[in-house]
């Protein structure tokens, strides 16, 4: 009797042994397609949210403002220079504090004359008038700042202070980043499509280090007004590796890239 014994309790080993396998493989599957529906929602999230951003390509100044701004945003990002995180560029915020303090002084002088001096408009004239023409000064020294000193800039940066990220950029070319800031310059003139970007020394006397890039803004947005950022970003992101490792465009305007394109149109 102990021989057919034996031969049953294998036959109910080895069917065990094909449950076991068969619910490994099914729960395998099972983890399989739970994955593959993760990353489709996660894909379906990320076009949604590229969707949110559409224009009226017909309004420059609204197309010149969202530019701006990914144009800024690019080059404060973590993964922008060609050295990694070791080097990382940092926004100077003291000239636009000036201009915040400044901005604030003129309102404190136009809400003293409004709501503290106008009341007794006859006895406090001589007060009045200083407030109203301190206003009127201050106001004019922001418009002198923004035409004559700030012009086409839209961005100003620190000049690089980590010894690290210093090493790395003079051993990549550029020798200038760690005594002057990077001044960042947009053009897109009334009624054209190209829009400019040029990168130079910040408070270097004439400074002839630069490089520039010109698109179409048919390369980053669609009939429709949707917005490429991705697009812009990347290509922002090869105009600061080309500024970083000092392959300057000439200061006669000929050998660089965006004078190519003019040639080529």
């Amino acid at each position: 009797f102990s021989k057919p014994t034996r031969g049953i309790h294998t036959i109910t080993m080895a069917k065990k042994n094909k449950k076991s396998a068969t619910a490994v493989a099914e729960a395998a599957a099972t983890k399989q397609k739970e994955e593959e529906e993760y990353e489709e929602e996660e894909e379906i999230e990320v076009e949604e949210e590229m969707e949110l951003l559409q224009v009226d390509v017909g309004d420059i100044i609204k197309v010149k403002q969202i530019l701006d701004e990914t144009v800024a945003g690019t080059l404060v990002t973590e993964d922008l220079s060609a050295h990694g995180e070791a080097v990382q560029v940092e926004e100077e915020y003291s000239h636009d504090n000036l201009k915040l303090f400044l901005m604030a002084l003129a309102c404190g002088f136009a809400a003293v004359a409004q709501f503290g001096l106008a009341t007794d408009f006859p006895k406090n004239r001589l007060w009045l008038g200083v407030c109203c023409a301190s206003y009127f000064c201050i106001s004019g020294i922001l418009q002198l700042i923004m035409t004559f000193i700030d012009k086409d800039c839209i961005m100003m940066t620190k000049p690089l202070s980590d010894p690290q990220a210093i090493k790395l950029v003079k051993n990549g070319g550029n020798k200038l980043m760690d005594k002057y800031g990077i001044r960042v310059r947009s053009q897109f003139p009334r009624f054209s499509e190209y829009y400019t970007v040029i990168l130079e020394f910040q408070g270097k006397d004439s400074p002839t280090e630069f490089v520039t890039e010109t698109w179409s803004v048919g390369q980053f947005f669609d009939v429709d007004g949707f917005f490429d950022e991705e697009g812009v970003m990347l290509e922002v992101e090869k105009l600061y590796r080309r500024f970083e490792a000092g392959k300057y465009d000439r200061p006669d305007g000929k050998g660089g890239s965006a004078d190519k394109k003019k040639k080529t149109n």
